[in-house]
């Protein structure tokens, strides 16, 4: 179970991003989080993956309240997350060929030895061509990738995908794609699923259960 509890949390400014917000994400199971640009949903999302100490409030991993956070929280449980951002190339080393890009984890972990392994698995499933891996981001399209980057997230197996307005950018073929990438793992492993957006016809289709903003941070 990935619980957030009355979460606030911003960046040092004089109100925080996010206030009080509350919710659950079940094992194998996927929620969507719907809400307008600018309301907090991103910064929420950061905080569900670890990536943002927030500023009060709990994260309650499988029972256990997380107390360290980003690098310094135990590897088992950072790696436990996969995070995709809405803009690939704001979250893509530019200088990477997409299959150095895919294995950043792997080898950010001591797991070099599975990088060719992995990657084979992943291309295909991710709707990648072997002839793209040794390209660099500005080589390749926006969907293809954004279809490198949902790779990297699956590369160390997660229990947990955060999914940050993972298609707001793509056109309706790439987001099909990608939504059925992600179905595909999902119904493999049984992994939990946080899709962030504010698109609700997509995540009605994709989201067992789609929560509004207004119910997960209500207004004080």
């Amino acid at each position: 179970m990935l619980e957030l509890r009355a979460i606030t949390a911003g960046y040092g400014g004089p109100a925080p991003v996010v206030r009080n917000a509350s919710l659950t994400v079940e094992p194998g199971r996927a929620l969507g989080l719907l809400g307008p640009s600018g309301c907090g949903k991103s910064t929420l999302a950061r905080v569900a993956a670890l990536l943002h100490r927030p500023d009060a409030g709990t994260v309650i991993v499988d029972g256990d309240p997380v107390t360290r956070w980003r690098h310094s929280a135990p590897r088992s449980r950072r790696t436990a997350f996969g995070v995709v951002f809405q803009q690939p190339r704001m979250s893509a080393d530019p200088r990477l060929r997409l299959t150095d890009l895919i294995a950043e984890p792997l080898r950010a972990t001591g797991r070099r030895d599975e990088t060719s392994a992995r990657i084979a698995e992943l291309v295909p499933t991710v709707g990648l061509t072997p002839d793209l891996l040794n390209r660099r981001p500005h080589e390749v399209s926006d969907g293809q990738l954004q279809r490198a980057c949902l790779a990297r997230a699956l590369v160390l197996r997660p229990r947990w995908l955060i999914c940050d307005e993972m298609t707001a950018m793509l056109d309706a073929s790439t987001t099909a794609a990608l939504v059925a990438a992600v179905e595909d793992y999902r119904a493999a492993t049984g992994a939990g699923l946080l899709a962030v957006g504010h698109d609700q016809v997509l995540l009605d289709r994709w989201c067992d259960e789609t929560v509004h903003w207004t119910d997960v941070a209500p207004a004080r």
